[in-house]
């Protein structure tokens, strides 16, 4: 039986920490090479407190305290770097992801996928948030080409390989299935149980929405131009020297073919010569990206697998 990591992010769930505990302990008792990776953000209620208590009694525990909140994608990325298990799961400490799930999802991913995340079709949440999700994974599924209907469920199982290569930050947790398609893994999706929230308050925000939005760009732009900007800084360059050009040159009709003077369209010259500058700018940054995306390709890992067959 494969090894299994489950990453826990933890701020501010002390009254639910013991019974996601049970409740994992429960699931996983078939298996006894497994970890639980708790990951304290700065929590001030306590539960740093209870997590040391219940790793006293259980040494499948482990617990990475933050100096402070430092968000969801932190806690997820320093889990990622810890974790040991040939499978990783991730879930949140709130009770509302359901860890009977969890077989399920290495049922599906032992079909030949890469990352399998859970799909809340029936969500008992309010409706100020499931109607921006709904929304919100529609316009992510079609800007990515990733086919799955809950980008941001807490609920997913990965490979090994996949958490070793994504790189999370900010607010990118919530594209890690468009991060992972990206690199060309195999991203499904079942549906799981989703349970009200019992204990504590969501920390979901309205502000929230916004940021993703400014991260989904942000994930499209690298992954579009990392590797040659200036196919994209080329392109605006090009399109502001064109527009400079051609002013300069309806100018010169006007001052030889016209015979008007300069003085008179001097607004207009100096338009097409600041257009033509920054052209030349745009070109510029683009060709300085080049060199940068040359010294950052050396150090990308490439290699999903090696596959070698030879024999003495």
């Amino acid at each position: 039986m494969k090894s299994i990591s489950v990453i826990i992010p933890v701020y501010n769930e002390v009254e639910s920490l013991r019974k996601l505990h049970n409740e994992l302990s429960s699931v996983l008792t078939g298996n006894n090479n497994y970890e639980l990776l708790f990951i304290d953000d700065g929590s001030s209620d306590g539960s740093i407190e209870l997590l040391n208590e219940l790793a006293n009694t259980d040494d499948h525990i482990k617990v990475i305290q933050f100096y402070r909140n430092y968000g969801k994608a932190a806690a997820l990325a320093e889990g990622f770097k810890m974790s040991t298990g040939a499978y990783v799961v991730t879930m949140d400490a709130d009770l509302q992801d359901d860890p009977a799930e969890i077989p399920n999802l290495i049922e599906k991913l032992e079909e030949g996928y890469d990352l399998v995340s859970g799909w809340k079709k029936t969500r008992h949440d309010p409706w100020t948030k499931r109607w921006p999700s709904k929304f919100f994974n529609f316009v992510t599924r079609l800007m990515t080409g990733v086919k799955i209907h809950d980008f941001n469920c807490g609920l997913k199982i990965y490979r090994q390989s996949v958490v070793k290569t994504v790189e999370i930050y900010g607010g990118r947790h919530r594209y890690i299935p468009a991060l992972a398609g990206q690199k060309k893994f195999k991203v499904s999706e079942i549906i799981v149980n989703h349970r009200a929230r019992k204990f504590g308050v969501t920390k979901y925000g309205g502000v929230r929405l916004f940021h993703g939005f400014f991260d989904l760009l942000t994930i499209l732009f690298l992954n579009r131009y990392t590797q040659q900007p200036l196919h994209l800084f080329g392109m605006i360059g090009i399109i502001f020297s064109t527009v400079g050009f051609g002013v300069e040159v309806y100018v010169l009709y006007l001052k030889y073919g016209l015979m008007e003077p300069f003085q008179k369209h001097i607004a207009l010259l100096v338009f097409g010569v600041m257009m033509i500058v920054i052209g030349i700018q745009f070109i510029s940054m683009g060709l300085l990206g080049e060199l940068m995306a040359r010294s950052q390709q050396s150090k990308e890992d490439r290699v999903k697998q090696i596959i070698d067959h030879q024999t003495d």
